[in-house]
């Protein structure tokens, strides 16, 4: 199986460093491509032994799995330009936040194997967590397929098209959440006097025991945490701070509000017809943002 990734950005990078971490292929059966030849992830991608190419086309003639690794408004105009070559013998996986399933397949030949799926970052150390659903002509051996490669780059499960968006703001944006919580936990043990990086070290364990520690028990998490708070001791005092400040509150809406945006998104994704020059002018302005040439005005 050759992967290509049409996209190389953080997703293409991360997914590809899991996979041949992993083992589950090696860095000369996977693809990228990008006409965006000066992002510092197309470097990263290379030093790992995978193949590049500028040219979109060249990387759905050399792959079977297609990965849709592109920001969603880039969809439309993706598929504009690949849709005589993507054939019935690829299979087209996107991750695009928020695009549909109907409307990648409405771009492609009739005969077009789609799936749509959503994971994270987490894939790059092998503890991703990967959902799919499938398009009308994907068949049980592209979800096999699908979840022998996933499946050795962290866990992946089928679900209904309608669960994806909420995914997103749960498990695609959740490391963000889990980073900017150790962050702020480290912040916390280093007022107390700990060393910066021990502060850290402790922080992130602590998150990857818990989530091990549910997932191998079953448990409920409210369970697990009772276990801890004994009576009159410090967790619980700490966790009446957390209560006070809207700590669940706050996860709650933040998992709402990516799965609003990611809805949004959709639109983006969906267009009828691709206005190539706004295309290009958005690819510019990003790279002059990401690299502090441009500041562009909030809201």
């Amino acid at each position: 199986m050759h992967i290509g990734f049409i996209g190389s950005g953080n997703l293409a990078l991360y997914v590809a460093k899991g996979l041949v971490r992993s083992g589950a292929i090696r860095a000369s059966q996977i693809i990228a491509s990008t006409p965006e030849t000066k992002k510092a992830t197309v470097k990263e991608i290379k030093q790992l032994g995978v193949k590049f190419t500028k040219d979109n086309k060249v990387t759905v003639q050399e792959s079977k799995l297609l990965v849709l690794a592109v920001k969603p408004k880039i969809i439309p105009f993706v598929l504009d330009e690949l849709h005589s070559f993507i054939t019935k013998d690829h299979l087209v996986v996107s991750f695009a936040a928020g695009v549909n399933i109907a409307s990648i397949e409405k771009k492609l030949q009739a005969d077009a194997k789609v799936m749509r799926g959503m994971t994270n970052t987490c894939c790059a150390v092998t503890e991703g967590a990967t959902v799919y659903a499938t398009g009308k002509n994907a068949t049980d051996e592209d979800c096999q397929v699908v979840e022998q490669i996933f499946g050795r780059v962290g866990t992946v499960e089928e679900v209904e098209e309608a669960h994806i968006d909420a995914v997103t703001g749960l498990s695609g944006s959740g490391p963000a959440y889990a980073f900017e919580a150790i962050e702020a936990l480290s912040d916390g043990a280093v007022k107390m006097g700990l060393p910066r990086g021990l502060a850290l070290r402790l922080g992130a364990q602590s998150l990857i025991g818990a989530g091990r520690m549910l997932l191998d028990t079953g448990k409920h998490p409210g369970e697990l945490k009772d276990a801890i708070c004994s009576p009159e001791g410090a967790t619980i005092y700490a966790l009446h701070h957390l209560e006070k400040g809207g700590f669940r509150s706050l996860l709650i809406d933040a998992v709402e509000a990516s799965c609003c945006r990611t809805r949004e998104l959709q639109v983006q994704g969906s267009e009828e017809e691709t206005d190539q020059e706004s295309i290009k002018r958005s690819i510019r302005e990003d790279f002059l943002e990401q690299n502090g040439i441009l500041k562009r005005e909030s809201g």
